[in-house]
């Protein structure tokens, strides 16, 4: 178990947490949400005690081990991918190290024989014979082949990484678990994978996440993160959602009563305070009225933005034909042969593991990047607005957001593409912020603006949830599904997928393609996905051994 105990967080004058009083338990899984900048990432640090409180304490029961998923993607560069992953476990990799270290000496003393025995019984205890295969079985889970296993981390790229990383958190069995955002960078097989791990981790779990999907497969527990204080509620993400909207709905009716029976009072008060005969009764009354209280009702924090795609015009019957489209990067052939056709009303989710073709086939399409081999055609009535999945070069310069915004504008009025950054929670001086220093939230939320003010009937979309808070994923995911026009879209967000696509496109480790018009979810239970299972679990086995 671990708890906070009177924790209170001082920035400067401001108070981040204050008073907060909250206990995890062992079997269970807590979901922190919190509007972005409530403090759910800081409030880790504090549990895992990166962080010192101003006032109050972190309690752990004694002899339990805590691991925290860490974020600084170089600071094991000098070390192996199992190395990292069994350094998840620090006392573990200590004794795995100082066993090495004694074997090694030339000069081997009783007294090395005496710390090697000491070292070999704990090594026993801790199930170290079984490290390697243990981390190996993560590392496969989390789709890091074996070929990395033995690699430097310094030779991964950054997708990798994070994979590594998040094994090294769940590895050696952790009674207290703490993870930030874990499905950050994760394809969707790999999020299943972790879906399915921390259903059935018997320990503590409390866990950051933007993935409204993950979090109401995996959760127990919702703590939600509001004004300072932490409110617990027993259920996942939308039991939390429902219950806190119940609670303002009955507090407001409560409130409602109260102000009728105060005006119902006050009438009469006013009616008979001055009649001897009714005098009794509206002192009473006024005794009565005293003691009524209305329920303070504050505001939540959180802020959602509006996101409304709406075309210029009609799309005809011709979208898109795609025939023959491969392309080759680094001497990987990451498309081959990738032929479609779109039609009127579709939307379309590009799914998989490899992240770089899907991104390669929307530059293509795009008009960013040639093909080495194949067409593509739109039809005469598209016009396609495109949200790459790396914007830095979009916010390379010294514009405003509002001049930044204008550039895209048919109408370059200032009141009206204000509108659409109103829109999107920019409001009153944030026009004039320099592009060049936005976050990269605020990034985002420029160029679902952009897509809104383009008026396109085809919308690309390359992860645009990357880096956006709760909130904003729920409005981008109410704003697809309304979408009138076509939708070619890749998403880590379950949800998203799920809900907005009428039809499934999975570009394969090969370069190949699977196409079928399904829901999400009835692709994941088709024969197709079963046989891909089968042979990359064939395949995987083959390897490892």
């Amino acid at each position: 178990m671990i708890s906070a105990n009177n924790v209170t967080l001082r920035l400067g004058k401001k108070a981040l947490f204050e008073d907060v009083n909250i206990k995890f338990t062992e079997g269970n899984c807590y979901g922190l949400i919190g509007a972005n900048g409530a403090g759910k990432s800081t409030f880790l640090k504090i549990l895992s005690g990166e962080l010192d409180s101003t006032n109050g304490d972190i309690a752990i029961t004694p002899g339990q081990r805590l691991s925290f998923l860490k974020q600084d993607h170089f600071q094991y560069d000098q070390y192996t991918v199992m190395d990292t992953v069994i350094m998840g476990n620090q006392r573990l990799f200590d004794i795995m190290k100082e066993k090495d270290a004694i074997y090694a000496k030339e000069d081997f003393t009783e007294e090395d024989g005496i710390r090697a025995s000491e070292l070999e019984g704990e090594f026993a205890d801790m199930d170290g014979w079984e490290a390697e295969s243990n981390a190996a079985s993560l590392l496969n889970g989390l789709g890091v082949e074996t070929e990395w296993h033995y690699a430097m981390m310094s030779e991964l790229p950054g997708a990798l990484k994070v994979k590594v990383l998040l094994a090294q958190a769940l590895f050696g069995n952790p009674d207290i678990l703490l993870l930030d955002e874990p499905t950050n960078h994760l394809d969707l097989d790999a999020i299943a994978w972790l879906e399915e791990f921390l259903i059935n981790f018997e320990n503590t779990v409390i866990v950051v996440s933007h993935d409204r999907y993950f979090l109401n497969k995996v959760c127990t527990h919702t703590a939600d993160i509001d004004y300072g204080k932490i409110q617990l509620y027993a259920g996942n993400y939308d039991f939390w959602y429902e219950s806190s909207q119940l609670m303002v709905r009955q507090m407001k009716e409560a409130n409602k009563k109260k102000e009728e029976k105060i005006k119902e009072l006050q009438e009469f008060i006013s009616r008979f305070s001055a009649n001897a005969s009714k005098s009794k009764q509206a002192t009473s009354r006024k005794k009565a009225l005293e003691k009524i209280e209305l329920d303070e009702i504050k505001p939540s924090s959180r802020k959602y933005p509006y996101i409304d795609f709406r075309p210029n015009r009609e799309i005809g019957n011709e979208v898109l034909t795609v025939e023959g489209i491969s392309k080759t990067i680094d001497g990987v052939k990451v498309l081959d042969n990738i032929s479609f056709i779109l039609n009127h009303d579709d939307k379309v989710a590009f799914v998989g593991s490899n992240e770089l073709a899907k991104t390669t086939l929307f530059k293509i399409l795009a008009g960013e990047m040639e093909p080495d081999e194949g067409t593509y055609k739109w039809g005469v009535t598209t016009s396609q607005s495109y949200f790459p999945k790396d914007n830095t070069k979009e916010f390379d310069n010294d514009y405003t957001i509002v001049d930044w915004l204008t550039q895209y504008s048919e109408i370059k009025d200032v009141t009206y593409v204000r509108g659409f950054l109103g829109r999107m929670l920019f409001a009153g001086e944030d026009g004039v912020k320099k592009v060049r220093v936005l976050s990269g939230g605020e990034k985002v939320r420029c160029m679902l603006s952009k897509l809104m003010i383009s008026g396109a009937n085809i919308l690309i979309l390359d992860e645009p949830t990357d880096h956006l808070d709760m909130e904003s994923i729920t409005a981008l995911n109410n704003g697809m599904m309304k979408f009138p026009g076509v939708l070619l879209f890749s998403s880590r967000d379950h949800q998203i997928v799920q809900t907005t696509a009428n039809r499934i496109i999975e570009i394969l480790p090969n370069g190949s393609m699977i196409d079928k018009i399904t829901t999400y979810d009835e692709y994941l239970e088709s024969d197709e996905m079963a046989r891909k299972r089968t042979v990359f679990v064939a395949q995987r086995d083959e390897d490892a051994n």
